[in-house]
């Protein structure tokens, strides 16, 4: 009886990961909604991994019109049977307010379900809520372990989190030297806002050595990432020559390209005086208050006093 048993417990996982594997190749093939039709049999019969792979086609309407309501359920469903993935994105959407209403303190609590269980992501994002006090009472000692937890187990944003706590020394004891080798970490594996950080270290002489061509050097890689910080940060050392050779020309570049990629207002500040000096582009006044504004728009205190300025100059 108990061999007859295992048998057929052994034939119905096979069933489960024929449906799994069925899905997984007609997504591959094109066929997003055979895929979601598989996912949700699978799902039907009590498999978690098909009622995740549904809630993730629901989520971001792939293969299915999108419903973030249905994707939420389909996460707590399996949350609740322990799948800490599910904990997790179920997290997100409570974080976001997305199918669910908002509700920080409750995403606090599935971050830390899915920490518990060993979800890297969670203890991360549970981390950035301890930071801030968002949706739980600030506590910086503990967000730096979230961090160290995230850091250790390959999220590269905890090392570089963590990096930041050591740097000002926020629930942890200031260390310049520590926060270098965390920012190191991130950069090497190629997290961008790590080489930005270490970059900036090298740049104002912080745990390490002042070395502005290192900075450049570590800024351009970002940049080159699609890191607008990276962008920034390197369009400032080619407008004041610093660590390269000075080029206003370039300046503007970097800044435009911080500016225009994720809206970097700071880059946008910056490219306003350029135009409004006529350095490194044409002079041009009436530019230079548009980028003030954007810059003002987005919450950016210098640029609305310069807006302010260029529109009662009749601008």
């Amino acid at each position: 009886m108990i061999k007859a048993l295992t048998l057929l417990m052994l034939f119905l996982n096979l069933c489960y990961a024929d449906l799994i594997t069925d899905g997984l190749n007609a997504y591959e093939n094109g066929d997003k909604q055979k895929a979601s039709q598989l996912y949700s049999k699978a799902c039907n019969d009590g498999y978690r991994n098909g009622c995740y792979n549904l809630a993730l086609l629901y989520s971001h309407g792939d293969g299915v019109k999108q419903d973030k309501k249905k994707a939420s359920q389909l996460y707590s469903q399996i949350c609740d049977r322990g799948d800490m993935a599910g904990c997790y994105n179920l997290g997100v959407f409570y974080n976001d307010g997305e199918g669910v209403k908002q509700d920080k303190k409750k995403a606090s609590q599935l971050y830390s379900k899915a920490c518990d269980g060993g979800s890297i992501n969670g203890c991360y994002n549970l981390g950035v809520l301890y930071s801030y006090g968002d949706g739980i009472i600030q506590n910086k000692k503990k967000a730096s372990q979230l961090y160290s937890m995230a850091c250790n187990g390959g999220k590269m944003l905890g090392c570089v989190n963590l990096g930041l706590l050591y740097s000002k020394g926020e629930g942890v004891r200031q260390n310049m030297k520590k926060a270098n080798q965390l920012f190191s970490k991130a950069c090497n594996s190629n997290e961008m806002l790590g080489c930005v950080n270490l970059g900036t270290l090298y740049s104002i002489g912080k745990g390490v050595r002042q070395n502005k061509q290192k900075a450049s050097q570590l800024y351009s890689k970002a940049c080159n990432s699609n890191c607008m910080s990276g962008c920034f940060n390197l369009g400032v050392l080619y407008s004041d020559g610093e660590g390269v050779r000075q080029d206003k020309q370039k300046a503007s570049q970097l800044y435009s390209k911080a500016c225009d990629g994720d809206g970097n207002l700071d880059g946008c500040y910056n490219l306003g005086h350029l135009y409004y000096n006529g350095e490194g582009v044409k002079q041009n006044k009436k530019k230079a208050k548009e980028l003030f504004g954007k810059a003002c728009d987005g919450g950016n205190n210098n640029g609305c006093i310069n807006y302010k300025i260029l529109n009662e100059m009749g601008i």
